[in-house]
């Protein structure tokens, strides 16, 4: 049978379909400009979107295992609930879907609401799926990389509660593993949570120290003025998704972004390695400099 990947010429979505071709599996991408995407020999390519109904019941057909991820958008909510629910009258019995961590906390920032959403109508009806539920990506941060480097300071308000940042190379990994789980076993298996989190929570001025060390020389914490972070943003983004960045920085302050009980330990022996660092990412992002 086939494995669905939605988000496929994404950083996440992209190297899922690397994984799952990895291990033998057949892999279907949906792409809304295939002559743009560029998978390994084997993968079925198959246009389409979200909103677009007709061409979800055609990249559904024969397939037995969905990978759910949508990006942030206005109508994020709207597509995902369509596309499940598409998926369920096809009779795609194994999903798993990319959600947040913490969505049932950030209640008040758009998009952590709309994913905790679309985990409800998932759990409520009873849809055999893992709800993976990622921290803050590591590789958020190489936006960031110029102002770090050129300018001396790390400019994310990240707070001083911690955030349990994880490598978006060991997202994809979890992902596929478990979409792999759940293609192989003899029966569709039961619904799950799984939070995804770095090795380490870390803050904003801890961050700061570890570009301070991969450098060589000062780097200072930029604070946690989560206005000036809308203002800046708004440069580069449309306005509604600034806000909505806002929103998250402000529960970084407040809440911080944790890992549970047990959620380094798991997730270390599904990889069968330890997660990879903020410190190796600064490395890794300072040595291609």
């Amino acid at each position: 049978m086939t494995v669905l990947v939605t988000g496929a010429t994404g950083n996440i979505g992209s190297q899922v379909i690397q994984h799952l071709v990895n291990h033998g599996a057949e892999v279907r991408a949906l792409v809304r400009h295939p002559s743009k995407a560029n998978f390994p020999a084997g993968v079925d390519l198959v246009k389409g979107d979200f909103l677009d109904v007709d061409s979800l019941h055609s990249a559904y057909d024969g397939v037995s295992t969905l990978f759910l991820l949508n990006a942030v958008a206005p109508d994020e909510f709207t597509q995902a609930l369509i596309a499940l629910n598409v998926a369920r009258a096809a009779g795609i019995e194994r999903i798993v879907y990319l959600s947040v961590i913490h969505p049932d906390v950030y209640v008040n920032v758009p998009h952590f609401a709309g994913k905790f959403g679309v985990e409800r109508m998932i759990e409520q009806m009873r849809l055999h799926a893992t709800i993976l539920r990622p921290a803050y990506f590591i590789q958020n941060d190489l936006t960031i990389k110029d102002v770090i480097t050129r300018h001396g300071v790390y400019p994310m308000p990240v707070g001083d509660k911690g955030l349990a940042m994880i490598d978006a190379r060991d997202i994809a990994e979890i992902a596929a593993l478990e979409l792999l789980r759940r293609e192989q076993a003899a029966q569709p298996l039961p619904f799950t949570r799984l939070n995804l989190v770095g090795p380490a929570a870390l803050t904003g001025t801890e961050i700061a120290a570890i570009w301070t060390d991969v450098i060589g020389r000062h780097i200072q914490y930029g604070g946690d003025d989560t206005a000036a972070f809308e203002q800046n943003l708004k440069q580069f983004m449309p306005a509604w998704m600034a806000y909505d960045m806002r929103m998250m920085a402000e529960r970084f302050l407040t809440d911080g972004m944790l890992p549970e009980d047990g959620d380094v330990e798991r997730l270390t022996t599904l990889l069968g390695r330890p997660l990879r660092s903020y410190r190796a990412f600064a490395s890794e992002t300072t040595a291609s400099l």
